[in-house]
Formats: structure tokens, sequence, C-alpha cells
């Protein structure tokens, strides 16, 4: 990469300044713009009324009416689309204000004699006549030269086939607040010294929108469009996330005519996180897409169940005693999200159409209007229809019928007497005014006292059957967790179809006494949600075209096939790091993300492997990967910082005073987020009990929804996707961190670090840092 002289500087500083003046030019315009439809819009909505002919006195004034408001309404609202659509483009055009471009190549096309300038930043602007490109969009096809080539022979694809030619330069810009800051040539996509000083910020509390600095690898995600399904591997620090949103970016940009904001979604690992990400797509010009966590859809599927949260689950199997019922439950969770668990499931419900089938008594004012046992024998009468999703909705429909029969016989008892002797005068006036909107009568049928009894014990009856008509519409009738407990006794008399743990009577005990408390373990959510759906019909998700899936090693190969079942026409793009995998399933490799081959149609898979780690310093990527054991080699990006540090405490009091030194020195070296990570929330909450009298500390639970600068306690957990400036490791001792299990989450912890690493232990630490070569860290000994 080579400094440019200065009247080559000169001429791009002009260049600079004669767009801006057009930007500038243009802002004012739709400044205009979006105060004139302001005005307008204002002034709409303050005489909608005065404009619209009201008048229902006939059926002719009625649609008189609804073709009034319809078009001052339609009208306003156009009035409003045209604003937002010129706030968005006035907002872009201040982003590119202060930073119009980042990259400039030279690309002579084949046949043409002259080379284009061709200028890359935001978003694209046209030059007065809208004819030229002052700017391109960094997502135009055009673009993608920039990110792939080297000066030299180089394409694009565009509709009509490749567009071949030669890049004859390749030029990098900082420009700030309108003044450019650096300028390079260079002959690879982005130069040392710009990637230096963006990776060298502070850590903030958005992720950064990296479209200036895109590698290559990383654009071979960002545009991957071939196969339906892209699985990015990515060391810690290399990106994936943050290609993962520019992804998002350029797919609105590419399908603009027929895909929205809406028709995406990403599943994220926790609530802070989605907040983490938030102003990316935002910063792009983009409307945020559709963002939950893998939890908060199961509990939004399964309202009248308690789901364990994922994070009491690990809570669990990091802080728990490792006796014999722990062993029990780690068992449980391992063979529950297994795929063979999936295929008993599919076996039983086939089962279910000939025998089996559980359904519930329906009583009205604790009377039995149907034994369950009735369903039971009409379900199996319906032969003829193949599926029990459809049996179900036959038998839903007889079920209402029923009580449709129900509500006319109960209109004579006299209960209904007695409620409507108790209504007060308003209770009649409100029954009169519903009655009414219904046309049920005209103003004097309340004077024939015998059709106003019957009128309001028709509307008391119905009043009361609507609890009951509601939960049969949404088949509250059907036995869902009676059937889940009877799979495990339906499982046992069929083992010899499977190959069942040994201790399966100890986890169906575990699940059913589980159940009876009206929760599910977080093992059981996923397979719970699959039977339902299996009975009752899968809800399938249609609206999303596209699925992201973030930190995808916590995935079980149950979850990955039931998430493909649901989402039937979404692309996906799956991205994660085996060596981060921290939940009991994943821990030997045996999630869904190791074995995606095995899930994923190969000729509809693409596999990305990113190696080269950017967030973390050269030591620090050095010193985290010694603790791996697998052969994924991480290359880290040449920056350099202070070697990482192991301060050993001779006991806990002498561990904190020797914490609040260092967050003190860090402080002062200016970091603004320092991460105390502990091994538990359990741990966390200790430690901040401890803390908090002598630092400003800010506490993150399961349930914290946003990311602030300042100094945090966290559990090892829930730093997934986050980086800090400086992160201390509170108690690495080995008597914390010793079994092989948790070797990948104390990998995860450690490499959330962007500048500075310390580790502090009580007695001898973790074995994990024991087997790292001692050159990779210092060691200081205060015990």
């Amino acid at each position: 990469m080579a400094e440019i002289n200065e009247n080559i500087r000169t001429e791009e500083q002009k260049r600079v300044d004669t767009v801006i003046e057009k930007i500038e030019k243009r802002m004012e315009k739709l400044e205009s713009k979006t105060g004139n439809l302001k005005q307008d819009i204002v002034s709409l909505r303050k005489r909608f009324w005065e404009d619209v002919t009201v008048n229902i006195d006939d059926p002719d004034d009625v649609i008189e009416t609804h073709a009034s408001l319809k078009q001052q309404a339609e009208l306003l609202g156009e009035r409003e689309r045209s604003h937002g659509q010129f706030y968005k483009q006035y907002k872009n055009l201040q982003r590119l204000k202060s930073s119009p471009y980042f990259g400039r190549i030279d690309f002579l096309e084949e046949g043409e004699k002259e080379a284009e300038q061709i200028y890359i930043g935001l978003f694209s602007l046209m030059d007065d006549d809208d004819e030229n490109f002052l700017i391109y969009d960094w997502r135009a096809p055009i673009s993608s030269m920039y990110y792939d080539y080297a000066p030299g022979p180089a394409q694009y694809e565009t509709m009509d086939g490749p567009i071949k030619g030669e890049i004859e330069l390749k030029r990098q810009y900082i420009i700030r607040d309108g003044k450019i800051k650096g300028l390079f040539d260079t002959g690879i996509t982005i130069g040392d010294e710009i990637l230096q000083t963006v990776l060298s910020d502070q850590a903030d509390t958005q992720m950064k929108n990296i479209v200036a600095t895109i590698q290559k690898e990383q654009n071979a995600i960002i545009r991957n469009n071939k196969k339906r399904y892209l699985v990015v591997q990515g060391a810690a620090g290399s990106g994936k996330t943050s290609a993962a949103m520019q992804r998002v970016a350029y797919l609105l940009y590419r399908y603009r005519e027929t895909l929205k904001a809406e028709n995406i979604l990403l599943f994220s690992p926790n609530q802070m996180f989605n907040s983490y990400v938030s102003t990316v797509l935002p910063e792009l010009g983009e409307d945020n897409m559709e963002q939950s966590t893998f939890y908060q859809y199961l509990q939004q599927r399964l309202k009248n169940i308690d789901v364990e949260n994922p994070y009491t689950q690990l809570e669990y199997i990091l802080g728990g005693k490792r006796d014999e019922s722990y062993q029990l439950r780690k068992k449980s969770i391992q063979f529950k999200v297994s795929l063979q668990y999936k295929e008993i499931i599919d076996q039983y419900v086939e089962e279910l159409l000939t025998k089996g089938i559980l359904f519930k008594n329906i009583r009205f004012r604790g009377e039995l209007i149907l034994s369950k046992n009735e369903i039971v024998d009409y379900f199996y009468s319906l032969k003829q229809i193949p599926t029990i999703p459809n049996r179900i909705s036959c038998v839903k429909e007889w079920i209402l019928d029923k009580l449709q029969e129900l509500e006319k016989n109960e209109q004579s008892k006299e209960w209904v007497e007695e409620e409507r002797e108790l209504l007060s005068k308003e209770d009649y006036l409100r029954i009169y005014r519903k009655l009414q909107k219904q046309q049920r009568f005209t103003e004097n049928t309340f004077n024939d006292f015998e059709r106003e009894e019957q009128l309001i014990g028709e509307w008391v009856v119905r009043r009361r059957i609507k609890p009951l008509r509601n939960k049969i519409i949404n088949l509250a009738f059907l036995d869902v967790v009676g059937l889940y407990k009877q799979l495990f006794t339906w499982a046992e008399a069929n083992s010899a179809l499977f190959s069942l743990p040994e201790e399966w009577q100890e986890i169906k005990r575990l699940t059913v006494e589980k159940l009876a408390t009206g929760e599910l373990f977080y093992e059981d959510a996923t397979p719970y949600l699959y039977l339902k759906d299996k009975l009752e019909g899968k809800q399938i998700h249609n609206s999303i075209r596209h699925l992201f899936i973030d930190e995808a090693q916590d995935y079980s190969p149950f979850q990955f096939s039931f998430l493909k079942e649901i989402f039937p026409n979404s692309r996906m793009t799956i991205l994660g790091d085996m060596n981060q995998s921290i939940f009991t399933h994943s821990i030997h490799d045996e999630h869904a993300f190791a074995k995606s081959e095995d899930l994923f149609p190969g000729e509809e898979l693409e596999k990305i492997v990113l190696t080269k780690s950017y967030r973390s310093t050269k030591q620090i990527v050095e010193f985290t990967e010694e603790m791996l054991t697998d052969e994924h080699k991480i290359e880290p990006f040449n920056r350099v910082g202070e070697i990482p540090t192991l301060t050993i405490s001779p006991d806990k009091s002498k561990l904190l005073d020797h914490i609040i030194e260092k967050v003190t020195d860090l402080q002062n070296k200016g970091f603004e987020t320092i991460s105390i990570i502990c091994k538990t929330a359990a741990e966390a909450n200790e430690a901040y009990d401890a803390l908090k009298e002598s630092l400003n500390l800010r506490l993150i639970r399961k349930e914290t929804s946003s990311y602030e600068k300042g100094i945090l306690i966290i559990p090892s957990y829930l730093a997934k996707g986050i980086e800090f400036d400086a992160v201390i490791i509170y108690n690495c001792a080995d008597d914390v961190y010793n079994q092989e299990d948790e070797r990948k989450l104390f990998y995860t912890a450690c490499t959330r670090a962007m500048h500075e690493l310390h580790l502090y232990s009580v007695g001898k630490p973790s074995r994990f840092v024991q087997a790292v070569d001692k050159t990779k860290y210092k060691l200081i000994d205060r015990s």
C-alpha cells in the first residue's frame, strides 16, 4: 500500500468538496419538499372530517360516506408515504455528507478505450442530470470488484452475464467531516493501515457497520446467492455476525422489489445482543428485520405452559453438584436434542392414528357435556381421514355443533333467570347497545317483556359459553401434556424398535415430575412443540423468506430439523463457531452445526470457513488459541497489543483488591467498555455484591435488554457475540474451570477482549491456562 503524493491528495479533496456541495443542494431541495409535505399532512389531519361527507340515513348514503372516508385516508396515506421516503433520502444524504465514499476503482471494461472512475460509498448519488454516478452504492454489482480483486483482470456479474475488464487503480479513503484523513493506493481489498485504524478504535455499545473494511471472504458471505443454505463457520472475532448484518442490507437492496425487512428473521442468542446489532441496518438506510431469540419463539408458541429459560438450564449444568441427578439431567438433555428422539415422536404419532389419542372432558358450569371417551370414539370413527390434524379439525367442528345445541337448551334453565335478575341498569344498557348493533330488535322491542327476557337470556348464555367455545376453537380439548407424558411409556413398551438410554425410566420420572408443576425443561420444549404441531397441524411461517441463525453451534439437531419444517420457504444463513459451543448437547460436536452436511441436502448447501480473527490483538488470539484441542487454525490479524496477564491471588479478598486496581488502571487508559466475566450468574451476583461499593458497576442478567458502556459484570454465556475493550476473567481457578465440557465456555469468555485480557485466579489456575505456552502470557504471582 502506498501513500499518495500531495498533488493527488489536493485533487481528491477538490472532488470530495464538489460532491459534498451537491449533497448539500440535494438536502436543501428535500428540506423544502418535506417541509411542504409536512404542512400538507398536518393540514389534512386537521380538516380530515371537514372534507368527508358523513351521512348514514340510507344505504346509498352509507356507501358514499365509506367512499369519502377511503378517498381522504388514501390521500393522507400517500402524503405520509412520500414524506417517509423523502425523510429517508435526507437521512442517507446526511450520512454521506460526513464521509461520501471510502473506495475507488478505475475499471477499463473490455472493448472500451477509457477506464471509468468508480467511487464507492454507503449509498448511490447521481449527478444533477441523473445520468452519471458520482457515488456507487457498496451493494451495486459493479462495487463487488472493489472487495474481490486486486488491480489486474476483474469482472462483475449482471443480469445479462459477467462484465469483464481490468482494474487499473484501487484507492482507499478515510474521510471524516468532509476532509480526507487518509488516502492509499493498494493491491489488496483493505489495506492494513485502514483496518488497523478501524480495529484500534474503542469498543462500542452497538455493532459497527463494516462496509468500508469488508474482506474478500466476508464479501463472499454478503453476496452469496448460490444455495438455499449458507453455513458460515467463523473463528471468534472473524466478523461473521457483522458480515451477516451487511448481508441483510445487501439482500434488501438486491431484491428490493420483492423482499422487505419483515420478510427476514434473525434468531439471536439473547435480548442484549438484539440491542447490540440494532443500529447496523438503520445506518445503512434499511429498516431493521424481525428479531427474536429461539426461546422467545418457544414462549410465544407455548403460552399455556412455563418453559425453562435455556440459561437457567445452562446455569444448572455449570453450577450444579455433579451427583447422580446431575448426570441424569445431562443424559436426558443429550438424548432429547437428538434426531433419534424426533424419529420416536414420528412413530408415536403414526400409532396415534389407530390408538392411544387422549382428550380432556368438556364441562360447562361443572357439568360434564362431553366425556373424553366420547371424543376418542368420535375421533376413531373418522378412519377415512388419513391425518391427525384433519381429524382434530373435524372433532372441533363436531364439538362446536354440540355447544350450539347446549346454548339453546341452557336458555330455559333456572340459572339464566337468576343471572338475568342480577343485572344492573348499566348491564341492561350495555346489552341493549350490543343487541342493537347486531340488529336483533327495533327500539320498541324492550317494550315487549317476553321478547326482552328471551333476548337477554340468549345474551347471558352466550357470554357464559364464549370462553368454552374459544377453548374448543384453540383445541384445548386435546390433551397434549398427557400425550407427551404417554410418549415415554409408549417408547418403553416399543423399546425393541429404538435404542433408548439405560436411564429411560429415570428420564421419564424426571420429565413427568416437571410437567406436573406446569413446567417444561428447556430440552423438552422443542420436542413438545413438535408433537403439538404434528397433532394440531404445523404452524408454517410462509412470510419469512430468509432466516438468519446466529450462534448456531448452540442449536441442537432436533431444533434445526424443526426449523426447516416450520420455515419451509426460507433460505437460511447459519453462523457459528464450533469452538464456542457452550450447551450440554453441543460439547462433543454432536450439534447440528458440526453436522450440517447431514441436516441439509448437499446440492442446497454451501459452507464458508473464516479463520482470520480481527477482534483481538495478535497476543490475545495466540493465547486463547492454545486452549483449543482441535485442528482449527486461527490466523490473527497483525494488530499488536499487550500480552495477556495471569494474576495468582492467595484468597478471594486479595483477588477483589487486585481486580479493583486493574479496573482503575484500565479506566485511566481510556477504555470505556470493561467486562468482568464470571462463570455463572451466581458468581456474577457474588462479584457484584463484593465490588459495587468500590466500582461503578452494572450487573448483566439474562433479562437485560440493552448493552451500555461502562464496567459490566456478566456471566460467561451472556457475553457471546459481544466485544469489549478489556476483559477481566473473575476467577479462573482450577476448582472453577476444570471439566472438559467447560473448555469452550472459558475460551469464549477470553475471546471477548479487543485490546487487553487479564485473568485472575485464587490459587492454582485452570488446567486450560496451565496448558498454554508460558511465553504467551505474563504471570503475576501475588500468592
